[in-house]
């Protein structure tokens, strides 16, 4: 892709309006929601497009899964670390690019910053309930006697929050009994 095509490309994706360039091979996409950052190499090789998604502070507990989606889940998008800001990054050859690569590149960084710490979230969640499954398989529990031990920490208040109400408790330990039932029999 040349720089004329790059241009066109976001014009049509977003707007005119939102599409501003920063420098020669440089462009800013500025929406209500985030900024996008596209960059061509000075010698135009190679195209990298840049989005923040959250800042090191917030992202720090899930860097493990950060690492893991790059593996397991971003595809040609990557997530990298860069002054204190987990950032969506994609990059590509400029010359082997088309507008259709480009486009779909774009619109998975855009699904990376919505999706923000949820993913990962999640991730490490599953992770500890395959763990919890793991030592409950060792000591010979079945799933029910697990998820009375789980019901039995929550009312000595051994998980849970201090004002977590016998309402959102039970919430709480339904979505526990989902995660463990889905993922009992994998493990």
């Amino acid at each position: 892709m040349k720089a004329e095509e790059i241009a066109s490309t976001l014009t049509e994706i977003f707007s005119a309006e939102a599409v501003s360039a920063i420098a020669p091979g440089s462009w800013q996409i500025d929406t209500s929601d985030f900024r996008l950052l596209v960059l061509l190499a000075e010698d135009n090789t190679w195209l990298r497009v840049l989005l923040p998604i959250v800042p090191i502070e917030d992202a720090q507990p899930f860097l493990e899964q950060f690492l893991e989606a790059n593996f397991d889940d971003t595809q040609e998008v990557r997530y990298a670390l860069y002054e204190g800001v987990v950032w969506g990054v994609y990059q590509h050859h400029s010359s082997t690019l088309v507008s259709a690569d480009f486009s779909n590149a774009i619109a998975r960084l855009i699904s990376l910053y919505q999706a923000g710490l949820n993913d990962v979230f999640n991730r490490l969640i599953e992770s500890r309930i395959r763990k919890i499954i793991q030592a409950a398989k060792q000591q010979g529990q079945s799933l029910p006697t697990t998820m009375q031990t789980l019901e039995r920490f929550y009312k000595e208040g051994l998980l849970g929050e201090m004002e977590q109400t016998p309402e959102a408790q039970e919430q709480v330990l339904v979505l526990w009994r989902r995660q463990l039932e889905r993922l009992w029999d994998e493990i």
